[in-house]
């Protein structure tokens, strides 16, 4: 005899199983693709893939880049993939750099919407910029904070821009939104982002962007105008130390 327990059919929860097949659908695609598209795939309505999509993403499934969505780093840890680096590590590893470079060096992540410095390392003889002004609030102003909004799509650069307007902070700074939105669309991801006593009068700074797992992130030296050419040799020999590191660890970078 067949009782009801044994035929009863196992709860499903409907909205998991459509956020599967939206990762299914990622997955089908190695350099990403777009909502409509995940949609589409997924055979989901555009509204509800869209809910699913932004969900995923700030649970760090998934990761958005250029208008596409890819596997972010918690999707990467499921399958045993790349880690992202120890803070201590990068903490020792500025620190080194700072002294080895002779220059202050700095690293900070986009990270829920906000720019947030991750550590700063200098020297006596080679003091870092103070921050007089919020480097959270004026990431128009300075390279660290441009790099990473050049990394965004047009959505999340104007919705930081809407939360953090451009203001001049020296006579040298950007001077509206229109004039810094075509700076960052006119720049080339293989160059460092240099700014000119945007942020602080006497005081030039070069920045280079960083890919770990789904991280937006950056790092960048300072130095004094007077020691002006000086700045690109030190980026790019920031560029070639976080290289060399980042490779010798168990996670992926692509500067």
């Amino acid at each position: 005899m067949t009782t009801a327990s044994s035929t009863a059919v196992p709860t499903l929860i409907g909205s998991v199983q459509r956020a599967l097949r939206l990762m299914e659908a990622v997955g089908t695609h190695r350099d990403g693709a777009p909502a409509k598209q995940l949609a589409r795939e997924a055979g989901l309505p555009l509204p509800t893939a869209y809910h699913l999509l932004r969900t995923l993403t700030h649970e760090g499934y998934l990761r958005r880049e250029n208008g596409v969505f890819l596997f972010g780093a918690a999707a990467e840890r499921l399958g045993g993939g790349p880690a992202t680096p120890r803070p201590g590590v990068i903490v020792q590893s500025l620190a080194h750099w700072a002294d080895v470079i002779g220059a202050p060096v700095y690293c900070a992540l986009y990270k829920d919407g906000e720019i947030e410095m991750v550590a700063v390392a200098d020297t006596p003889a080679a003091p870092a910029v103070h921050e007089w002004a919020s480097f959270r609030e004026t990431g128009h102003a300075h390279a660290l904070g441009q790099c990473l909004l050049g990394q965004l799509d047009e959505r999340a650069r104007e919705d930081h821009l809407d939360r953090h307007p451009v203001r001049p902070l020296t006579r040298y700074s950007v001077r509206d939104r229109q004039t810094l939105l075509n700076r960052l669309r006119s720049m080339k991801r293989t160059e460092p982002v240099v700014e000119r006593q945007e942020y602080a009068v006497g005081t030039v700074c070069a920045a280079i962007p960083i890919t770990v797992g789904s991280a937006v992130a950056a790092m960048a030296v300072s130095l004094p105008l007077h020691q002006e050419e000086r700045l690109l040799p030190a980026v790019e020999q920031l560029r070639c130390e976080v290289t060399t590191l980042l490779r010798s660890f168990v996670f992926s970078i692509s500067i």
